[in-house]
């Protein structure tokens, strides 16, 4: 044989070997490229938002001394620029006050914005539940201070609690969960030109709902991917159309815990959660917007105290940033995981 038929015959040979390699290789094994530790000085640290800001990453969670102890929770707010060196930028606290569940987004008018509930305890028992909202200021490179949300009057509980903001075509839409002791639990759907006071738009109905994200289709159709409790603790996903006074409720296949979604390139939409298996992982999921079910993607370096992911997508660089928080390396500590944008998308049906 001669010597270039011989390296014609490795090189095909080569080339099916690493087809069948990569055949093998798990969406997990394609998808996963890296994973570190990037916050963990308080004792408990959890709750985590991330968002590309001004060309940075701003990664946000809530610092504490556990899950849910009242009173001693601080958001806090670091930035990095290549995702592996992170400086803090904020630290919003209120005396005798429970700061918890931070979300970041951008306003119209350019400014990041942070949102938090805010529980007041007494002892143990939790009397009140508000929402809070700071701005940061990008020539100080400060958060001015924490201001109430104020909703209509008709809807307030006194447990009533913004999770999430979403913007669109220059309004802030989030839904208010609402926990009033005793009572059913209701959600509210709300907006707002400044993200500080809100109108009400609808009430959803949702049986023992909880945690919502809400995202838009481009015929500006809403999702809502919804937490539920009770004795079915399925969540649901939800569909509706301006004006988002009437909606249809579909329950998905999975349970969810500090849910998030977010639109990949090429229409694929990923969601992330708490898993519910034989122990609690962060996961990552592909919704068919059809069905309303999730088919399981990856299952990031998690257990115990886990979940509430954030997500940025960086098209241009072929990945996907997600930050989480979980105890599997013993106390709750803030993580960031870079996965391959590609790699994810060959995942659409």
């Amino acid at each position: 044989m001669s010597c270039a038929k011989s390296i014609l015959l490795i090189s095909f040979v080569c080339g099916l070997l690493t087809a069948e390699a990569d055949a093998d290789e798990t969406i997990q094994q394609q998808t996963v490229v890296s994973v570190a530790r990037i916050w963990d000085r308080a004792e408990h640290s959890a709750f985590t938002d991330l968002i590309l800001f001004d060309d940075d990453l701003y990664c946000t969670f809530r610092e504490g001394s556990g899950h849910i102890p009242g009173r001693n929770g601080t958001i806090r707010v670091i930035r990095s620029q290549d995702g592996m060196n992170w400086e803090s930028v904020g630290l919003l606290s209120e005396q005798h006050v429970d700061l918890r569940d931070p979300k970041l987004s951008v306003a119209p008018d350019g400014r990041l914005m942070v949102n938090a509930g805010a529980s007041f305890y007494h002892g143990s028992e939790r009397k009140r539940i508000e929402s809070r909202v700071a701005f940061f200021d990008s020539k100080s490179e400060r958060f001015g201070p924490t201001q109430k949300v104020t909703m209509p009057d008709s809807i307030i509980t006194g447990h009533d609690w913004l999770w999430r903001v979403t913007w669109h075509d220059g309004w802030a839409w989030g839904c208010v969960q609402q926990v009033p002791p005793g009572k059913p639990r209701t959600l509210q759907l709300i907006r707002s030109r400044d993200g500080i006071h809100y109108d009400h738009v609808s009430t959803l109905a949702v049986d023992f709902p909880s945690e919502t994200t809400l995202q838009f289709l481009p015929d500006n159709t809403m999702l809502a991917m919804i937490r539920r409790g009770g004795n079915d603790p399925a969540g649901w996903i939800g569909q509706a159309k301006p004006p988002y006074t009437e909606w249809n409720f579909t329950p998905s296949n999975k349970r969810f815990g500090g849910p998030n979604l977010v639109q990949l390139p090429q229409s694929v939409w990923l969601a992330g959660s708490r898993g519910y298996g034989k122990k609690a992982t962060t996961e990552l999921w592909q919704l068919d917007l059809d069905t309303s079910q999730f088919d399981h993607l990856v299952t990031l370096p998690s257990s115990g105290d886990t979940s509430y992911p954030g997500f940025v997508v960086d098209e241009p660089n072929n990945r996907l940033w997600v930050s989480y928080y979980s105890s599997h390396e013993g106390k709750a500590a803030i993580y960031l995981a870079t996965l391959r944008l590609s790699a994810l998308q060959k995942t659409q049906p």
